[in-house]
């Protein structure tokens, strides 16, 4: 039996705007992570999946704040825990995150040896400087970093570099869990396969446990993730391996947002792209039921009403719709 790595209890966080009011951007959101697996996030932006990563962490900035729920990682619940100790004994070791724009999250006035000193002596204090450097240079050759590397500044290195880069810094300790938040977005094709080959490289490895990888280029997932997770208005409305999320999706919005991109495993020639209409709800004041039924044609009047409870299926795979897998798959077979 697979060890669970990260497993997450109706997780909810809220914002609170300079008017006092609440946004729910995570809202009772619970998943589970093996060892040696990858979750993939996906959704529109402002669906909460920065939010939920920042969540997971355990390590608060105002306006987000913590409400209620249990982060499990490696069997040690975070939650709750006082700011100083996440920073000392979670962030880095337990957790880490690769945020997004990362490649603009390194001074520009200091070398890359020195953040990784910051790093490490923040989380064991007694280390020697050379000893680190040691351990640095080991890191960069295992990630097919050159370690000339560590002796220049983020101005030097391209942008695939950088990135690589914050990669390394990120898990020089070895995090049982890693969060990457959209690491490839800003990278042209060859840096990405270049980020998503380390990425997989150091799961293989063991320098990282269990992944969790965000992002909305959707066919990216399925070439990284064992498993897909979608996001919609702070919720989690549909999560299946990567294959069934790219060619069987089964909630109207996951198969709406996967009909939006172009897979290249489908081909192009009888696939039409089609667009999701409307705009999220607004989570100052979320729909009493469906959260997506203003965008959803399948709706009935009873969607607006109720709130979805999520479905689970015997293999493991769920979706949040009062509308059975039957009938929607008879529906989206209608269409094509």
């Amino acid at each position: 039996m697979s060890k669970t790595m990260l497993e997450v209890r109706e997780l909810t966080t809220k914002y609170i705007t300079r008017f006092h009011e609440d946004v729910y951007a995570v809202d009772h959101v619970s998943l589970k992570i093996e060892e040696g697996k990858s979750l993939g996030i996906a959704g529109e932006s402002g669906c909460g999946k920065s939010t939920l990563a920042l969540s997971l962490m355990g390590y608060y900035f105002p306006p987000l704040h913590y409400t209620s729920g249990d982060i499990i990682i490696d069997g040690k619940n975070i939650s709750g825990m006082k700011p100083d100790d996440v920073r000392k004994n979670v962030l880095g070791t337990e957790i880490a995150y690769i945020p997004q724009a990362a490649m603009n999250a390194l001074n520009p006035t200091r070398k890359i040896r020195k953040f990784i000193e910051d790093v490490v002596l923040a989380h064991e204090p007694k280390r020697d400087k050379k000893e680190i450097y040691e351990m640095a240079k080991a890191r960069f050759d295992e990630l097919g970093l050159p370690v000339e590397a560590l002796d220049k500044h983020a101005v030097e290195l391209s942008g695939g570099m950088k990135q690589r880069v914050v990669i390394a810094i990120s898990t020089i300790l070895k995090p049982k869990v890693l969060i990457a938040d959209e690491p490839s977005s800003a990278l042209d094709v060859t840096s990405q396969k270049m980020v998503i080959k380390m990425l997989r490289e150091m799961m293989e490895k063991g320098l990282i446990r269990a992944m969790i990888f965000i992002t909305h280029e959707l066919p990216l997932l399925y070439n990284v993730t064992d498993d897909i997770m979608v996001m919609y208005a702070g919720q989690i409305v549909e999560r299946g391996t990567a294959k069934q999320m790219v060619f069987d999706p089964i909630h109207p919005y996951s198969h709406g947002l996967m009909h939006s991109i172009l897979v290249p495993e489908e081909g192009t020639r009888d696939n039409k792209l089609t667009a999701i209409p409307g705009t999220p709800p607004n989570l100052k004041h979320p729909p009493q039921g469906c959260r997506f039924a203003d965008r959803c044609k399948y709706a009935t009047p009873a969607c607006r009403v109720n709130a979805q409870p999520m479905v689970e299926f015997e293999d493991g795979r769920t979706y949040r719709c009062s509308l059975s897998v039957e009938h929607l798959r008879e529906v989206y077979k209608s269409e094509e």
